[in-house]
């Protein structure tokens, strides 16, 4: 009987992540077509985070953006997402929250996205703490649903064991939803870079939710890894079309909320496994900012670190192969950790 469950769970996972790709795959064009016919081209960076002229940022991808590029592709990608969740896949403790947050956070990053079409705002966008303050609310309303709706209050550590944090899990989890939709954020910089990562990170959780008997989860998980792989497809070197922070943010924040709900948060101790490349993008771009502030230069040519090893010579495509592979090896040690150390 358990093993004719697991093979219709499996089967489950299996449709989920095939439909995503393949209607994803088949609406991409149309999608795309009417970005390019609309002309929703993507404004370059001009000023880096801390409103210098960004130079070297420009003289790296003069080239791309010589030719347009459309951005706001990734409402697509999470709009289908939402869609198959809803009709196959809906259930209050396990996808409830990771639909808001694809929605919620995918909204205002379609306003950042539109505002840098038009070229409004700060760094032809929302203004950071802006969209900061939105990603805070947004974190505030899944962080009181899980503490009060669904009762967690502790951490599950890996050889240690269950952390009662009380209260404290609130902030906690604030953290956690604007750090990784940052990063990835911040990732999303080099054609099909972020998608890859996306992929293996939420195809890792998958793995974990599978392992723990969170059926829904791992659907989830294996359908947001299918659309994914057909994002990929049209965003790898050239791209095609950029995501956006419609899609970067949002899927940030989602891959947030599934690492919250992994075996009562033993997903959050492997996050800096699963997302090493993001977390090390983050700190490359905070040390940067710091070593200007006190010693009054940069620490690296240009941050986040992919542009610095694309300034010191590495082709757009080695960058980002190689950052897929240390990725990639890093998120299978997550997810041994993780199943070894769920207790």
């Amino acid at each position: 009987m358990e093993e004719a469950i697991l093979q219709a769970n499996l089967l489950r996972i299996f449709m989920l992540a095939a439909m995503g790709f393949f209607v994803a795959i088949l609406a991409t064009p149309f999608w795309t077509n009417f970005l390019y016919k609309y002309k929703f081209w993507k404004k370059p960076k001009t000023e880096t985070i801390d409103g210098r002229e960004a130079t070297v940022f420009g003289k790296l991808h003069a080239e791309k953006h010589k030719r347009n590029i459309p951005t706001m592709a990734g409402i697509l990608f999470w709009a289908i997402v939402v869609i198959l969740s809803l009709k196959f896949n809906l259930t209050r403790s396990q996808t409830y929250l990771p639909l808001f947050s694809l929605v919620s956070i995918g909204v205002i990053g379609a306003v950042d996205d539109w505002f840098n079409i038009r070229g409004i705002g700060g760094i032809k966008g929302i203004r950071a703490r802006h969209k900061i303050a939105w990603l805070f609310a947004v974190a505030a309303v899944g962080a009181w649903w899980f503490f009060y709706k669904l009762g967690y209050d502790s951490f599950h550590i890996p050889a240690v064991g269950d952390f009662f944090v009380g209260w404290w899990f609130i902030p906690i989890f604030i953290f956690v939803i604007l750090a990784t939709a940052n990063a990835f954020n911040i990732t999303d910089g080099l054609d099909g870079l972020s998608g890859g990562l996306f992929a293996v990170a939420f195809g890792s959780y998958g793995i974990l939710a599978l392992a723990g008997n969170q059926i829904s989860l791992a659907i989830f998980c294996a359908t947001v890894v299918g659309v994914l792989l057909a994002y990929l497809w049209f965003n790898v070197f050239p791209a095609r079309f950029f995501g956006g922070d419609t899609y970067a943010l949002s899927f940030g924040a989602t891959l947030g909320v599934v690492a919250m709900l992994i075996h009562n948060g033993v997903g959050v101790a492997v996050l800096p496994l699963i997302a090493f490349v993001p977390m090390m993008e983050t700190i490359s771009v905070i040390l940067q900012l710091a070593y200007r502030k006190l010693y009054g230069k940069k620490l690296l040519l240009v941050a986040p670190i992919h542009h610095h090893f694309e300034a010191i010579g590495w082709p757009e495509t080695k960058v980002t192969t190689r950052f897929w592979i240390i990725g990639a090896v890093l998120a299978v040690l997550g997810v041994v950790v993780g199943i070894l150390g769920a207790g």
